[in-house]
């Protein structure tokens, strides 16, 4: 490569070639997050290595000698040609995506101590990666996703902050989700007030222009709804699952 450096260019060389197959860790946080839950990070680069060692200590100090030994400093602008966009931390790194087999196992275990939130073909990738964030604060047992996208897109990747690595995150046929009561969220179902989530249940959400499909209402257990103020369409998809997920969380201690 042209005005580049031997390093340089042997680091440009290797994140390409395991960037066919990793994830896009943008950004410290996500890099700090993913190390904590386990992940196998194959390579992480900073602009400023003393910087990121030195946000480490001061936020993730759990994570800061491992953070150290795995960073490669880069040049600004070798970094900018690594990833679509660089984040203001000037911090990139790629991790092996955790096998089907291993979440599905995590998934479908029984009994299980928290529920599984379930996507109903969402269409918005900020939104997949704002529940999987929820999903890792409360310690549900993980996120699936129906239809087409996949919920390890690297923009759902990016909103979730590194988090997928805390959580069992997967895209299912309906059929195939996990076994347990399914708990729809749809405007004509009881008010959520009134029901209680066992540990073992699926809390499933739609879109919010469509709501639930169909073939999951058809599967639903219970239709549950969050009072609305009257005229006012919907709430956003992530705010409806927090607020499932806290009436959970209320309801059992």
């Amino acid at each position: 490569m042209d005005g580049v450096s031997g390093g340089d260019a042997d680091v440009v060389r290797r994140w390409r070639e395991a960037a066919s197959e990793g994830v896009l860790l943008d950004g410290f946080h996500a890099l700090k997050h993913a190390l904590r839950f386990g992940a196998d990070v194959r390579m992480a680069v900073a602009t400023d290595a003393a910087a990121a060692r030195e946000l480490a200590d001061e936020l993730a100090d759990d994570i800061a000698e491992r953070l150290d030994a795995l960073v490669v400093e880069v040049p600004d602008q070798i970094l900018r040609t690594l990833v679509p966009r660089a984040h203001p931390t000037g911090v990139a790194a790629l991790a092996t995506r955790p096998s089907a087999r291993a979440n599905l196992d995590t998934l479908n275990a029984l009994p299980r101590r928290s529920p599984v939130v379930v996507l109903d073909r969402p269409r918005n990738l900020g939104n997949i990666g704002a529940v999987v964030r929820l999903a890792a604060g409360f310690g549900v047992t993980g996120v699936v996703t129906t239809g087409e996208i996949d919920p390890w897109h690297p923009n759902a990747v990016r909103g979730g902050a590194g988090l997928h690595f805390a959580t069992a995150v997967e895209r299912l046929d309906v059929p195939d989700l996990p076994q347990g009561p399914i708990y729809a969220l749809d405007p004509e179902g009881e008010d959520i007030r009134s029901v209680v989530f066992p540990d073992e249940a699926l809390l499933a959400f739609g879109s919010e222009r469509h709501g639930i499909s169909p073939e999951l209402r058809e599967r639903a257990t219970e239709l549950v709804a969050v009072p609305m103020r009257p005229r006012v369409s919907s709430f956003n998809l992530a705010t409806s699952v927090g607020m499932a997920l806290f009436h959970w969380m209320s309801r059992t201690g």
